[in-house]
């Protein structure tokens, strides 16, 4: 063994075997959790790449409150339309059950929605059957009331959608 003083008196021993032993090895970084080095190898980063489309859409269908105004929407225009891999059934059982009044047709294979009182709808959804899922038009007429609200409508869309 051999020993070297330190001016603290703190006396280090080191086998002259295992100093030659340690310095052949090479030195790679440690891990450390979370595995940060950025590769597009990582779980972490895959999983941000897999989960980004999905976030695209819950942003887009979440927005919080309309554009600038009850006037400024073309009422010819949807107010939300977008695809979903979810089954036209599931998004209108959803529905029904995060919404009041809301009433169910059915018109060839496409399920239509209608919210709000019986008098005066607020909101129309038509759900029509695709390939992946299901493609959700929400109509909002120009005169229409907003009840409910256009921000918890377009959160409920959003949460019933993915």
């Amino acid at each position: 063994m051999i020993a070297t003083r330190v001016k603290s008196g703190f006396v280090a021993k080191h086998g002259a075997a295992s100093i030659v032993a340690s310095s052949a090895l090479p030195l790679r970084p440690r891990p450390t959790f979370p595995h940060m080095t950025g590769d597009a190898d990582d779980i972490a980063m895959k999983r941000i790449f897999l989960l980004a489309p999905a976030a695209v859409v819950i942003a887009t269908l979440a927005a919080c409150g309309s554009s600038s105004g009850p006037s400024a929407r073309d009422p010819s225009q949807p107010m939300i339309y977008v695809s979903s891999q979810r089954a036209p059934a599931y998004i209108a059982s959803c529905l029904q059950s995060r919404l009041s009044r809301v009433r169910l047709s059915r018109v060839g294979s496409a399920t239509e929605i209608a919210v709000g009182s019986d008098s005066n709808n607020s909101y129309f959804v038509t759900l029509t059957p695709s390939n992946a899922g299901s493609v959700i038009k929400v109509m909002h007429g120009a005169n229409a009331p907003d009840d409910p609200p256009e921000a918890e409508m377009r959160f409920n869309i959003a949460r019933c959608a993915t």
